[in-house]
């Protein structure tokens, strides 16, 4: 399906952490038509609100209500009106928009940092009722909320914290190694910040095993024509996160 241009309806937009926000929207042709690693582009109808959209990977979808879930977290003015927006107010939608994950494996292995996991949690719910591990990192225990999302679609579900006050102490790539010898993964599915994505890949190299990553990049357009979220590939040519990803193989955008 074509990406499409809808005035959608707000079903819920609730706070369920520190400065994050679910937020569910009545759009049943993007809802059926979306794919785990997809985004929408929202816009809120306020004529104080920022000009730009803002892109929000979509978190999971209920195609029998016809709504989509975002999971966001206020990062700037354009959140900010976002997370005051009512029940039952009207909003300015593009989507779905992007490429997805490739779902064909067997034995998935998610990796994700900070609100680079809410893609993960559609994704894990496309891949049920294959074998599934969750690897998490936050900075502390209170940005690990995803636990409770994760745990009822997950088989193991591994936690690390900067400061240890949940899981192990570190990063999620410090225990990644010997979780990969643990188990018996063929895929790394990875979204998060970039300096951790990229260890990722290069562990995922390193133990030949496929690893499809999530980019994020800030967007104007959302339809390929402004190159603003364009990235650098390893073959020399620029990629189009808004169209061409924002997932990628690993190789097409990490060296």
């Amino acid at each position: 399906m074509t990406a499409r241009l809808e005035t959608v309806v707000v079903v819920a937009n609730e706070l369920i952490a520190a400065g994050v926000y679910r937020l569910i929207i009545r759009a049943p042709r993007m809802a059926d038509a979306a794919q785990p690693g997809q985004f929408v582009h929202l816009k809120v109808n306020n004529l104080t609100a920022p000009l730009l959209r803002r892109p929000i990977s979509i978190a999971d979808t209920n195609r029998g209500a016809g709504t989509i879930d975002l999971i966001y977290r206020i990062v700037g003015s354009g959140t900010a009106f976002l997370s005051g927006v009512p029940v039952g107010e009207q909003l300015d939608c593009l989507g779905p928009l992007g490429q997805g994950f490739t779902l064909q494996c067997e034995r998935p292995l998610l990796v994700g940092g900070g609100m680079g996991l809410a893609p993960l949690v559609y994704l894990a719910k496309a891949l049920c009722p294959k074998p599934i591990t969750v690897l998490m990192g936050g900075r502390t225990k209170d940005e690990l909320f995803w636990e409770d999302v994760f745990a009822p679609v997950c088989d193991q579900l591994q936690l690390t914290t900067d400061d240890g006050s949940t899981g192990t102490k570190g990063f999620t790539v410090d225990v990644l190694p010997e979780l990969i010898k643990q188990g018996n993964f063929d895929t790394i599915f990875t979204c998060g910040p970039r300096p951790m994505m990229e260890q990722v890949a290069k562990i995922a190299s390193q133990y030949g095993l496929a690893c499809q990553v999530s980019l994020e990049e800030y967007m104007a357009c959302g339809l390929g024509g402004c190159l603003a979220c364009s990235c650098a590939g390893t073959d020399g040519r620029r990629r189009k996160v808004c169209t061409e990803g924002p997932v990628f193989q690993a190789r097409e955008v990490f060296g």
